[in-house]
């Protein structure tokens, strides 16, 4: 099942896909995806409503609607870095022992198509794509893999957009290079777990203008999705609507060769995963 989220910026309304990609009005079900109705068990209830057909069609089709982030307002994003071995080695940092854990403000996330917008003063705004985690039920001192999966709402596109030189070069903390508005464009819907059998086999892509800039898949993660959940209810409580970024292959501009290409006003950047969907967002100058 894929959820999303349709609407003017505040005022979206809830929906499913259908499969020949039209809209299905979920709005009767609950008035949102977020931690509230997480937790009361949304997402059983509209699979019930799609299995017994009880959804009416929108009348709109999706390509004439804004896309909201398929989740309203997370309590918090949690992102992981340096989870991918390529990426490691390109930024020359050595693979981390545990999982290098970060928080992002979750007033960064935007829908998966709305613009980004580039800090001023910005000079190194870089790209990320990554596997998001939507967590849809509390999680905390987990003890097995099963167990955490079980957490799992479902699964997104996300891309963790950052500032290097605000991350790197401004006193060394990098919520400050991760944190900018409109830094975590999420989407473009929700995909439940029974349709991701495995996250740790998706393929993840990014372009820039239309040159490929990133091409790597979730085999290639130091630590997979079940044990970054887990170890992350040893340090804190997760709760329904709380959103976990994964981590990124190699191909950020931070890792290339001088002149690094990093993000300018203008540039379109697309980014997908294999099953969850393909977002694009046109950057602009703040």
């Amino acid at each position: 099942m894929r959820v999303l989220r349709v609407g003017e910026a505040g005022a979206e309304r809830l929906a499913v896909l259908d499969g020949a990609g039209g809209l299905l009005d979920a709005s009767g079900i609950a008035d949102d995806i977020d931690h509230r109705s997480l937790a009361d068990g949304v997402l059983d209830r509209l699979a019930e409503a799609v299995a017994a057909g009880a959804l009416p069609t929108m009348e709109v089709p999706l390509d004439r609607v804004r896309v909201g982030a398929p989740v309203a307002r997370p309590g918090k994003v949690v992102c992981i870095g340096l989870n991918y071995r390529d990426h490691a080695e390109e930024t020359g940092a050595e693979l981390p022992a545990e999982p290098v854990v970060f928080m992002k403000d979750p007033w960064t996330v935007s829908g998966p198509y709305d613009e980004v917008l580039i800090p001023r003063d910005s000079v190194k705004t870089d790209y990320e794509v990554e596997l998001a985690v939507v967590i849809g039920r509390t999680a905390r001192y987990l003890e097995s893999d099963e167990d955490a999966l079980a957490c799992v709402a479902g699964y997104a596109v996300s891309h963790d957009v950052s500032e290097r030189a605000f991350q790197l070069e401004r006193g060394g903390q990098w919520d400050k290079g991760k944190s900018c508005e409109t830094f975590n464009p999420l989407g473009p819907w929700l995909v439940t777990p029974d349709e991701v059998p495995d996250p740790q086999k998706l393929s993840l892509r990014l372009t820039v203008n239309g040159v490929e800039r990133q091409h790597g898949s979730t085999a290639d993660m130091v630590f997979p999705v079940a044990e970054i959940i887990r170890y992350l209810s040893r340090f804190m409580v997760l709760y329904p609507g709380d959103v976990i970024n994964t981590g990124t292959p190699a191909g950020v501009a931070l890792g290339r060769p001088e002149p690094r290409p990093y993000l300018r006003h203008g540039d379109v950047v697309e980014c997908g995963i294999d099953g969850l969907g393909t977002m694009r967002q046109t950057f602009r100058q703040a």
